[in-house]
């Protein structure tokens, strides 16, 4: 071979060799790094070194390190990753643990000082007094009033239908008496509507208070009147008229003084036709304290601007049969329903 081309083949060898050391071995392309943010914002990038099973340079072959190096580049391990058994020193749950759970621990680690502040004494002293933060929200503090939760109840009005719903006018009768359903049978509103209001007493309703709550006595003075739930006192009670006032959600309290008022509502119409009847209140009980008797109440909407004149209290005999059961201080503890009781009526939020 002339001495010319040996030199040339001798240089092109020596070129890819250069090439090949500068590639796939370099050291940037074997380590993957993690990317994160430390506590003042900033972007930080730290390297994953490689563990114990790796392969050194020298232990391998060409194709194997080629394909080691590119995987370690590509699919770095992630920290703290307990899937393959690994665990890395810096970046794990201790270090940085959730961060809902830190914020409900007042933002101090498992291990950390509390926080403190200083503070001189009566004798001129420097003193350091450590406190747990106070995580609550600004509910719990008593900041801010909860939001008002409806309550659960049945309510009745016009048009309501007997039966499942959706069931067509022309079914076939034979099919309804085998569901039991009566087609010439009366909803819950009409039946209570045939038997009230008209005839009720008018002469002393009580007026709405505004901007204070007030008391309703259903005492053994109050009317009586036959409803088609049972013969209940009742209380029939003006509301303001939807040009002084907008829809607003009624506090109705009902106080256990040796037995409680259960009560039920009917809104109606400036003419005492019933417009809507809510019954089977999921009232809440509140336990007496040392200034007031404990006390069933209730969430209730009022909508003048639908027409709602009127406001019948009274009780049904389904009620009165039943009781509510409390835990007292020595146990479970019944409360009688009563034909008579004191409620208090006012604008929620007041």
């Amino acid at each position: 071979m002339p001495k010319s081309r040996f030199m040339v083949v001798a240089c092109l060898a020596l070129v890819l060799h250069g090439c090949q050391l500068s590639g796939s071995d370099s050291s940037g392309s074997r380590e993957g790094y993690f990317t994160w943010v430390d506590e003042q914002g900033r972007v930080r990038h730290s390297p994953i070194p490689q563990s114990s099973g790796d392969r050194d340079e020298g232990e391998s072959t060409e194709a194997e390190g080629d394909g080691a190096s590119r995987a370690s580049a590509v699919e770095p391990t992630p920290a703290g990753d307990t899937s393959s058994g690994g665990y890395h020193e810096e970046y794990n749950l201790e270090n940085y643990p959730d961060g809902h759970q830190l914020e409900k621990d007042g933002y101090v680690r498992p291990g950390e000082p509390k926080p403190y502040f200083t503070w001189r004494d009566a004798q001129g002293n420097l003193r350091v007094s450590y406190y747990q933060p106070d995580t609550r929200t600004a509910v719990e503090k008593g900041r801010i009033k909860p939001p008002i939760q409806l309550t659960e109840a049945s309510i009745h009005q016009p048009g309501e239908t007997i039966g499942p719903p959706g069931l067509p006018e022309d079914a076939d009768p034979e099919a309804m008496a085998v569901l039991g359903i009566d087609p010439r049978e009366e909803s819950f509103f009409q039946q209570w509507a045939g038997q009230c209001c008209q005839a009720l007493e008018r002469s002393e309703p009580e007026q709405w208070q505004e901007g204070r709550e007030f008391g309703v006595s259903m005492g053994d003075n109050a009317p009586r009147h036959s409803f088609s739930t049972g013969d209940s006192h009742y209380r029939l009670v003006r509301l303001p008229p939807a040009e002084q006032t907008t829809d607003f959600i009624l506090h109705l309290r009902s106080f256990n003084h040796e037995g409680m008022f259960v009560p039920s509502v009917a809104f109606l119409d400036a003419s005492f036709a019933p417009v809507r009847i809510v019954t089977d209140l999921v009232a809440r009980y509140v336990p007496e304290s040392w200034y007031q008797y404990g006390y069933l109440h209730a969430y209730i909407p009022v909508f003048p601007s639908r027409g709602e004149r009127w406001m019948v209290i009274f009780t049904r005999e389904a009620d009165l049969a039943g009781q509510t059961v409390i835990e007292g201080k020595y146990g479970p503890k019944a409360i009688p329903h009563t034909r008579t009781g004191e409620l208090s009526l006012s604008r929620a939020g007041e």
